[in-house]
Formats: C-alpha cells, sequence, structure tokens
C-alpha cells in the first residue's frame, strides 16, 4: 500500500512538472482563428521522431538550461516541414537540448500550420505565432532568468523562411501588443532556410501552403525575405548544404548577399554535401554546425568566452 503510495506520489508530480513545460501560445483567443474541432495529428516514426499535422492550437514548449549554467540568452526555435507538418523532435526538441548544453534557454514553438479552414488569413497565421512566442519570452524573461535583449530565433526548412519573417517584418505587429514589447529577435540562426518565394528560388510546397498556388505579385514579393532586408536585421548565422536538392542553396545565398548590402552582421557555412534535412545528423555534415554557432553568439556577445 505504502510502496504503491509512493509511486503513484512520484508519478504524479513527474507529470505535473512534464505538463508545466508545455503552454497555449495564446493566454486567451487564438487571434486570426476559425472556431471548429482541433483535428492536430501526432506521428511518431519508427526511428522515435515526432511530426505534427494539421496544428491549429499553438503552444511553447520550454528547455531551461541548469541555473549554474545559464548565460541569460534564449532562442525560439521553429521546426520546418514546408508548412505543411512541423519536424518537431528532429528540428525542435533535439536542438533545444544542442543550446541548453550551450547555457542558453530554449522554446520550441508548435505555430498554427496554414489553413483556409482554419484561418481567414493563412498567410499572417504563422508570423501572428513566431510573434507571440517572442512576446512570450520577452515579457516572462524574469521568471525564467533570461535577458531580454538575448532573444534570438532558430528555423529550419520552412521554419527559417518564418524565422526570417520575423526577422525582417518586425515593425508591423500582427498581434496584439498594447504592452509595445519588442518583436524583433536580437539574432537569427537559418539553417537550410526558405528564403525566397520567387519562381527561381521558391520551394513550391511551402509557397503554395503559405500563400496559395496563384498570388499575387505584392503577395509574393512581402514575403520574399532577401527583399525585405533593412538595416535592422538582426545578425544572422545562415546554413547550408550546397548539394540541397529541396531549398536551393542560394536562399541563403541571397539573403546573406542582401545582408551584406545592408552592413548587417552575417556569417555563412555551406557544406559542400548533406542534402536537405539533416538536423543534427553527424553523418551528414563534416562538424557539428551548432559548434559554429556558439563560437558566433560568443562573438558577438550573446555568451560568455
Amino acid at each position: 500500500m505504502q510502496k504503491s503510495f509512493v509511486i503513484a506520489l512520484f508519478t504524479a508530480i513527474f507529470m505535473n512538472a512534464s505538463s508545466q513545460t508545455v503552454i497555449p501560445l495564446y493566454p486567451g483567443k487564438i487571434p486570426n482563428a476559425i472556431e471548429g474541432p482541433d483535428e492536430e495529428l501526432k506521428n511518431i516514426n519508427n526511428t522515435g521522431q515526432v511530426r505534427y499535422e494539421k496544428v491549429s492550437k499553438p503552444g511553447l514548449e520550454i528547455f531551461l538550461p541548469k541555473k549554474n549554467k545559464s548565460m541569460g540568452a534564449a532562442v525560439v526555435i521553429i521546426p520546418g516541414g514546408g508548412y505543411r507538418h512541423l519536424s518537431y523532435s528532429h528540428e525542435g526538441t533535439n536542438i533545444a537540448a544542442e543550446f541548453n548544453k550551450m547555457g542558453i534557454a530554449a522554446f520550441v514553438l508548435k505555430y498554427r500550420l496554414p489553413s483556409d479552414k482554419t484561418m481567414p488569413d493563412k498567410s499572417v497565421g504563422p508570423l501572428q505565432d513566431a510573434q507571440q512566442a517572442i512576446k512570450t519570452v520577452r515579457s516572462r524573461a524574469r521568471e525564467w532568468g533570461i535577458d531580454t535583449g538575448k532573444v534570438g530565433i532558430v528555423g529550419f526548412s520552412a521554419g527559417g523562411h518564418l524565422a526570417s519573417t520575423a526577422g525582417t517584418h518586425f515593425n508591423k505587429a500582427v498581434i496584439d501588443n498594447k504592452e509595445n514589447i519588442n518583436l524583433r529577435p536580437d539574432f537569427m540562426v537559418l539553417v537550410y532556410p526558405v528564403i525566397s518565394l520567387s519562381e527561381t528560388l521558391m520551394h513550391k510546397g511551402s509557397r503554395d501552403n503559405l500563400i496559395g498556388t496563384s498570388p499575387s505579385a505584392e503577395l509574393t514579393r512581402l514575403y520574399s525575405n532577401e527583399l525585405q532586408v533593412s538595416p535592422q536585421t538582426p545578425p544572422t548565422m545562415l546554413i547550408h548544404a550546397g548539394d540541397d536538392k529541396t531549398v536551393k542553396v542560394q536562399n541563403s545565398i541571397r539573403f546573406y548577399e542582401a545582408l551584406l548590402q545592408n552592413n548587417v552582421s552575417a556569417e555563412m557555412h555551406i557544406y559542400p554535401k548533406g542534402g536537405h534535412g539533416f538536423g543534427l545528423a553527424q553523418d551528414r555534415a563534416p562538424d557539428h554546425w551548432t559548434d559554429r554557432v556558439e563560437n558566433w553568439l560568443k562573438g558577438l556577445g550573446f555568451i560568455k568566452k
């Protein structure tokens, strides 16, 4: 009896602690949402990788480093998936663990996937969620031991498109921000990112899912983020493979050129091989790109050397 009680107690504590790591992204009503049933799907493949589809209820999963290791910096991590699904563990929770090792707090964003069924304007839904994530981290920075001037964003593939959108469209709030909290990321890490939605550079699936199969020239330009860079765009690290057949490496190159033209601090690493979607796979790149990111952040002063 006593042993069963102890097991039950520890189970309850563990479950409660785990549940506290995931919070709804919006404290109240989700903006730009059409009421309807939650049709979210969670899939786990034979290697244990978690993927989500049909996300309409966004959330933020919290990963804090040990207090004695904390550098006071934070990242919002945005998984990819062509705006059709979220590669949640491969480009989310696994990445969060790497940033925690650096002493950086990590917040994995489960953002809404564009859908005319769940949003009046699907093109702006993901950006709303990215801005809300940055706002949430800054508004609760003291609680989580974070310096509000050291909040960055990390994105992969289509998540890299969303991250670069957050880093180039921050002057216009697409969420309720009466508190006037700064929505600009302090730095960006873009890994094999979709950047452009132009005919020559686009990843067609990402473009179709976000802005439709026959988008206007105005909307295409708005979300082609190499055209939205300004001197206020955050310092950026770009990681890509030259043999990427899914998202052309020129997406990163064009963005890098735009950053240089606007005198924005930038660093880029292009591996000759690695393909697309390599995440942390050690057999796909000759080194650990996260080590390069750590050195870059040290050089910028976001974390201690």
